[in-house]
């Protein structure tokens, strides 16, 4: 069975940088997309970035953090990063890690919730960028 954990966390300085880390356990992660995802205090859940499975040669980001954060992958070790720069006070929340097996996942569309597809979950990391 497919889990997920994720690591990296922490508070930081508004323009600092942080590297979020999910790690797979159970089986390997090469056949998944993995979703990063955040989640603010009293707010819904938004979708951050996806890569697609295998070589992660697909990567999507939200508007909010184009240009800011990147998502790789190293699958030697089994591991999805979300590299964070420049943060910003509304870059504060809980990150979560998601992994879907199909690869339209990646696809953003309007026609479906940002949600849907990603079948196992990580328990989140705690992110925050105060002053």
């Amino acid at each position: 069975q497919l889990q997920l954990e994720e690591s990296g966390g922490g508070s930081v300085r508004p323009g600092g940088s942080l590297r979020l880390s999910c790690t797979a356990s159970g089986v390997t992660l090469d056949y998944y997309a993995v979703g990063w995802f955040r989640q603010a205090p009293g707010k819904e859940r938004e979708w951050v970035a996806c890569i697609s499975s295998f070589a992660g040669s697909s990567t999507n980001y939200a508007d909010s953090v184009k240009g800011r954060f990147t998502i790789s992958r190293d699958n030697t070790k089994n591991t999805v990063y979300l590299q964070m720069n420049s943060l910003e006070p509304e870059d504060t929340g809980v990150y979560y890690c998601a992994a879907g097996a199909r690869p339209t996942i990646c696809i953003v569309t309007s026609l479906r919730p940002p949600t849907e597809g990603y079948d196992t979950w990580g328990q989140g990391t705690q992110v925050a960028v105060i002053s």
